[in-house]
């Protein structure tokens, strides 16, 4: 049952997800999953044998737009690669996709394990400062597109924008603000094939919370993208030595994850 309280505590988190998406160019799926998971708790749907794959659906829904104001950002900058994008992209879109309609078929369970891992080697990354060290170019077009795919398919099973593709993309000599921007620009296609391939992976399935889209929580999504959007260029302002802020809020978010796999 939805009240005052639930929907001023989505707005506050949507928010924080916001500026996390604009202070870092990702969409803000690492806070939205779990958040999404907390909605569909206080709505008594949380061990719902599809609750982690609603919680996916929507934070790509979200994402939608969040990822949106990102790479059209990025573009304003010139940050963005175009020949790397224009590869990758195809292949992005096949392997969120594929994804999407083979995540109908993985338990719950199994969803939670994969994100909360993760989530944990995003932090222990952040909080140490680890980089990767330039060590290679760019593959060409097949190679790129090969990249496309896998980057696609990991984050249909997570609920993440273009994350993955920096610390590629810097591995292959492109520099730190062009990889980012890459990225972030990746994240909207991501964004829009998971929305699509989860509402169609959930369409027929039964016993979905009211509102849904498939394994679109609608209401939810339509709340965190207003808060996200209001609050993502407050993010672009921030100072870049929140960073290992940013670290400890994903171990946290990691270890309540395990601690809830523990107990089911």
């Amino acid at each position: 049952m939805w009240s005052f309280e639930m929907v001023a505590a989505m707005l506050a988190v949507g928010a924080v997800a916001g500026v996390i998406a604009g202070m870092f160019g990702v969409g803000g799926g690492t806070i939205l999953v779990p958040l999404v998971l907390w909605i569909l708790q206080m709505q008594g749907a949380e061990n719902f044998q599809y609750a982690q794959h609603i919680a996916i659906g929507t934070s790509f829904a979200v994402m939608v737009f969040t990822s949106f104001a990102s790479a059209r950002a990025q573009y304003k900058r010139q940050a963005v690669d175009m020949d790397v994008l224009r590869a990758m992209v195809p292949g992005v879109l096949c392997g969120v996709a594929a994804g999407a309609l083979v995540a109908q078929y993985l338990p719950n369970k199994g969803l939670q394990i994969f994100f909360t891992l993760f989530i944990a080697i995003l932090a222990v990354r952040a909080l140490l400062g680890i980089k990767p060290t330039p060590e290679r170019q760019l593959p060409g077009r097949r190679g790129l597109f090969g990249m496309g795919g896998l980057f696609g398919l990991l984050s249909s099973w997570i609920g993440i924008g273009g994350s993955l593709t920096v610390p590629y993309l810097t591995f292959c000599n492109v520099p730190v603000h062009r990889a980012v921007g890459t990225s972030a620009a990746l994240g909207w296609p991501i964004a829009a094939a998971g929305t699509l391939g989860y509402a169609w992976a959930g369409w027929n399935q039964d016993g979905l919370p009211d509102g849904s889209a498939g394994f679109v929580y609608l209401p939810a999504a339509g709340i965190l993208a207003a808060a996200t959007l209001l609050s993502a260029p407050l993010g672009v302002r921030l100072s870049h030595q929140l960073k290992k802020g940013f670290g400890i809020l994903l171990l946290l978010i990691a270890l309540r994850m395990a601690w809830k796999i523990v107990q089911s």
